[in-house]
């Protein structure tokens, strides 16, 4: 059986693969949110949003779809959910939300093909956590085309540099991320 340790160096060692954008993303959230819908009770789960670059139309990216559930309590997850999700083969860590393996922690699940092969992210956070900022990002790479364009540039050279470490690939990203989040929050609220 495999450690956590051993866990963690797998999945983050698995190749950072960037390609041009899908059709097939949207379809591929919508039915997995259905799915997650289905297995779940409405107390537990209270909305299901698509973020990251796979939600950005013509915007080229790893083929993961990351998605942002809010769940009403992450005890709940850790009880109910985890359980269920893990017996159909998703795997699951409770990772911390920063860089520092301290608190706040959320629940993150990596779905995989028959192949092996990662097809979605989902992250379990309650309403109070400041992932729902991804959000914000999300939405100004949409209005935005030139910075969506200076971010895949950037996402293609750190893929290179950094293809079997997902670590450093996220890391170096975090600047242009918080950058244009801030960006994001400052003009959505003039709005």
């Amino acid at each position: 059986m495999e450690s956590l340790d051993q866990r963690i160096k797998r999945v983050t060692e698995e190749e950072v693969f960037i390609e041009p954008y899908s059709m097939a993303w949207p379809s591929m959230f919508k039915k997995e949110k259905e799915h997650l819908l289905s297995c779940f009770p409405g107390r537990l789960i209270n909305r299901i949003e698509h973020f990251g670059s796979t939600a950005v139309p013509n915007l080229s990216a790893k083929p993961i779809i990351d998605m942002l559930v809010e769940v009403t309590s992450l005890d709940e997850v850790k009880k109910l959910i985890v359980p269920h999700l893990e017996s159909l083969g998703y795997e699951y860590f409770w990772r911390p939300m920063g860089d520092d393996n301290v608190p706040p922690f959320y629940a993150w699940f990596i779905k995989r093909d028959i192949n092996g092969k990662r097809t979605h992210h989902i992250h379990m956070v309650e309403p109070n956590f400041s992932d729902w900022d991804r959000l914000h990002f999300k939405n100004y790479l949409i209005e935005n085309p030139e910075v969506a364009k200076d971010y895949q540039n950037l996402k293609y050279y750190l893929s290179e540099k950094y293809r079997n470490n997902r670590v450093e690939y996220t890391s170096k990203k975090g600047e242009f991320i918080k950058k244009y989040t801030n960006i994001a929050k400052m003009y959505y609220e003039k709005v």
